[in-house]
């Protein structure tokens, strides 16, 4: 078993390794072509090879819309296959964190709730390997209030982590309504950058397709790059009249971190993109979305 997981992440490794060397080779003809059609220089880095690689521009065309990458890798069996989903804390879990766990663990169907104990990463992750989990989310804390949380996509990655604001449970919502168990219908706004289609893929692949019927909503709303999370049930009333009611829990978060690899290899996975501390400067510059 350990074997062929290593021979399948080797092979995984190679495919995303070929993937960057063809990514290089497109921007490098895309460079040379946009120079030559508007009459500018080339850039020296690419005055030695510019010549043979003009002569392969011409094989090129504008299709591509079918070729595969090691995103489709990770995501293959989605919407094949319903996602399996591990909820579990940080280490010594408080109370409150205990709490919003059953409720995370309420929000995404086919989910279980684990105990952490005294088991570390690695552990975690090899067990749910071992059982086909197609999701490891983790949440911690401080001081009693969540604060983070981790999706750790199994069995390659990506691991996206998030930090959590303005976090209000279930009990705290007023008349707060009943809990449904069916598949949810997913609304995502405002996710139209790269990152803003890649953070949207890595939430939406940890729910499984709805009916058509079914009358649960689970909202995404990106501003300012915090994402707006609710939760709601509906239910039609006289003529056209819906009737919308929250059912909890309620949250903002913040996309900090995206690892092209999962948790417990955090040391020598290649980062994906990650918030720096200078790019607070860059008011005006939002990274999930198009709009200025």
């Amino acid at each position: 078993m350990l074997r062929r997981q290593a021979r399948l992440r080797r092979e995984y490794v190679y495919r995303k390794t070929q993937e960057n060397k063809l990514r290089t080779i497109q921007e490098n003809k895309q460079t040379i072509k946009k120079s030559l059609d508007e009459n500018r220089r080339i850039p020296s880095q690419l005055a030695e090879k510019a010549i043979d690689i003009q002569k392969t521009i011409g094989w090129d065309d504008e299709g591509g819309e079918g070729a595969t990458t090691n995103v489709d890798d990770e995501y293959k069996w989605a919407g094949v296959e319903d996602p399996k989903i591990i909820v579990t804390t940080a280490r010594d879990p408080s109370s409150k964190l205990k709490e919003f766990a059953k409720e995370v663990k309420l929000l995404f169907p086919n989910s279980q709730r684990i105990n952490r104990g005294h088991y570390d990463i690695k552990q975690l992750v090899e067990a749910c390997r071992a059982n086909s989990v197609t999701d490891l989310v983790i949440i911690s804390e401080h001081r009693g209030t969540p604060v983070g949380l981790i999706v750790c996509h199994l069995p390659y990655g990506p691991t996206a982590y998030f930090s959590l604001f303005n976090v209000i449970m279930r009990h705290d919502i007023p008349e707060v309504g009943t809990m449904s168990e069916a598949f949810p219908h997913l609304i995502f706004q405002n996710f139209s950058s790269k990152l803003g289609n890649r953070v949207q893929n890595i939430l939406k692949y940890l729910f499984p397709v709805p009916k058509e019927d079914s009358k649960r909503i689970v909202t995404f709303i990106n501003d300012d790059d915090f994402i707006s999370f609710r939760h709601h049930v509906y239910e039609k009333g006289e003529g056209k009249e819906i009737k919308l009611k929250e059912v909890g829990p309620r949250m903002e978060m913040k996309i900090y971190q995206i690892l092209q690899g999962t948790i417990e290899n955090t040391a020598t996975a290649d980062v994906e993109w990650v918030h720096r501390p200078y790019m607070n400067t860059a008011k005006k510059r939002k990274f999930l979305s198009d709009e200025i």
